[in-house]
C-alpha cells in the first residue's frame, strides 16, 4: 500500500492539522517527517481543542501509530510536557514511535537562537527562539546531538563538551552572555533518557515493514511550502523540507512507495514572521480575516498577517510538490464579504507574471495583480454537501480550483472536525 504525504501549500498554518485528524480514521501511521516545536497544529474534536506543537496530528486518533521521524528535531522538555498534557485529557499516547536518529534541541541551540536574532535586528528572519535552526546546523555539520545519544552517557558528554567549546566563545565573547555549563546540560539531557526510551524505535524499518504488510502511511509537514529552505522565500524560511521530497528524506520512506500528496490550502493567505508577502492587507480587510479567522500562531502566539488568496504560490506548490490534490480549508472566514479579490499574477518591474520569480528580489517587489469574484453573505458552516454552498461560494472554489492546478477534494467551513465537505473521494 502506498503512503500519502500531506503538505501546507502557502506559509504554513493552513490548517494540515484538521487534515491529518480527518484522515486519522482511513490511515494507520502518521508521520512527522521535519520540524520541530516551532510549528503548531490545532484540532478540534467536538467542544475540545487540542493544540500540538511536536506531536503529529495523529496522536489523537486511538487506531493510528504516530511516529516522529528522523527528519524532526526535538526538544526533550517540550516532547514530554505534551505527552503529560495529553495523558493528563485521557489520550492514550503509548503508542508513539521516536525515530533514534531524531536530532535533540539543547539548551544552548535555544539560547543562540535568541540572541542571533536579536543580533541581526531590522535584519531578523522572525524565528521563533526555539532553537530549530541552531539544531539543524549542527546537524549538517555533523556535530548534532541524536536521540541514541541519550543512552550512552560517555558520547553524550564528548558530545556536548565539544559543541560547547565554541559555542560559549560565541556566547560570552560576540553576544556578551553567560557560558552555559555543559555538566548542567548532561545532568539535564541524561535525566531524559528513561522517560524517551519507551517510545524509541527504527522507525525506516517499522514504516517499511507496515508498507509491506498494506498499512497505509501518512506522512506530514510542520510547515508550509514557501518556508521551505530550499523551495522557500529564502531566507525568510524555516530549516528544513516541508515540502513532499522532505517527506522521503525525513522518514526514510523512498519517492517510489508515495502516491498522493495532499496540499492544504486556506482560502485566503497568511503568513508569520518577517519576509515579502505580495498580498498582505493592512487596511480593516486584513483585521477582519485576522479576527475572523483566528488568526494567532499556535505555537508562538504571534498574530498572522493576512491577505488575499495568491494563485501563483498554489501554482508554485502544485508543481514543487506534484500535487495530486488539494483540502481547502476556512472557506467560511471570507462569508460576508461582497467581493472577494483574488491575486492570479504579480506586476514586477510593469510586467506581468504568472509565475513565483525565481529572484529574490523580484519578489519583493511583485505587486499583486487581482481579479475580483463576487461574495455571499449565508451560513456555511452547516453545509455538507458542495451542492449546499451558494452559488458564488461554489464559483469561488471552483475558480481557485483551476487557478491552482490541482483538484479540490475536500472544503473546510468550519473548525469542528465534522464541518467538512469532502469531494473527489477525499478519504
Amino acid at each position: 500500500m502506498p503512503a500519502l504525504v500531506l503538505v501546507g501549500a502557502q506559509w504554513g498554518d493552513e490548517g494540515k492539522g484538521k487534515a491529518t485528524d480527518l484522515l486519522g480514521g482511513s490511515v494507520d501511521y502518521v508521520v512527522r517527517y521535519q520540524g520541530g516545536n516551532n510549528a503548531g497544529h490545532t484540532v478540534v474534536i467536538g467542544d475540545q481543542k487540542y493544540a500540538l506543537h511536536l506531536l503529529p496530528s495523529g496522536i489523537l486518533s486511538p487506531n493510528v501509530t504516530p511516529v516522529i521521524g528522523n527528519g524532526v528535531v526535538i526538544d526533550p522538555g517540550v516532547l514530554l510536557s505534551e505527552l503529560n498534557g495529553l495523558n493528563e485529557r485521557g489520550i492514550d499516547t503509548s503508542k508513539l514511535l521516536i525515530s533514534g536518529n531524531a536530532h535533540l534541541i539543547t539548551p544552548y541551540h535555544r539560547t543562540l537562537d535568541k540572541v542571533t536574532e536579536r543580533f541581526l535586528g531590522k535584519r531578523r528572519i522572525g524565528t521563533t527562539g526555539r532553537g530549530i535552526g541552531p539544531t539543524y546546523a549542527d546537524k549538517i555539520n555533523r556535530v548534532g546531538i541524536r536521540v541514541q545519544d541519550l543512552f550512552d552517557e560517555s558520547i553524550l558528554r564528548q558530545k556536548i563538551e565539544a559543541a560547547l567549546h565554541d559555542k560559549n566563545q560565541l556566547l560570552v565573547k560576540l553576544y556578551n552572555r553567560r557560558a552555559i555549563p555543559a555538566d548542567l546540560v548532561l545532568e539535564e539531557y541524561l535525566g531524559y533518557a528513561d522517560k524517551i526510551k519507551p517510545f524509541l524505535a527504527d522507525t525506516t524499518l517499522v514504516l517499511d515493514e507496515a508498507l509491506k504488510a498494506g498499512k497505509v502511511v501518512l506522512l506530514e509537514g510542520g510547515q508550509g511550502t514557501l518556508l521551505d529552505v530550499d523551495h522557500g522565500t529564502y531566507p525568510f524560511v524555516t530549516s528544513s523540507n516541508p515540502t513532499s521530497g522532505g517527506a522521503c528524506t525525513g522518514s526514510g520512506i523512498g519517492p517510489t512507495k508515495i502516491d498522493r500528496v495532499i496540499g492544504i490550502l486556506k482560502a485566503y493567505t497568511t503568513r508569520v514572521g518577517s519576509g515579502p508577502f505580495p498580498t498582505e492587507l493592512l487596511d480593516e480587510d486584513g483585521e477582519a480575516l485576522r479576527r475572523i479567522g483566528g488568526e494567532r500562531g499556535v505555537t508562538t502566539g504571534r498574530d498572522r498577517r493576512c491577505g488575499w488568496f495568491d494563485a501563483v504560490i498554489a501554482r508554485y506548490a502544485t508543481r514543487v510538490n506534484g500535487l495530486t490534490d488539494f483540502f481547502l480549508t476556512k472557506l467560511d472566514v471570507l462569508t460576508g464579504w461582497e467581493q472577494i479579490p483574488v491575486c492570479v499574477a504579480y506586476e514586477i518591474d510593469g510586467r506581468r507574471v504568472e509565475e513565483l520569480p525565481y529572484n529574490q528580489s523580484d519578489f519583493h517587489h511583485a505587486k499583486p495583480v487581482y481579479e475580483t469574484l463576487p461574495g455571499w453573505s449565508e451560513d456555511i458552516s452547516g453545509a455538507k454537501t458542495f451542492a449546499e454552498l451558494p452559488k458564488n461560494a461554489q464559483a469561488y472554489v471552483k475558480a481557485l480550483e483551476e487557478m491552482s492546478g490541482a483538484p479540490i477534494s475536500a472544503i473546510g467551513v468550519g473548525p469542528g472536525r465534522d464541518e467538512t465537505i469532502q469531494i473527489n473521494s477525499f478519504l
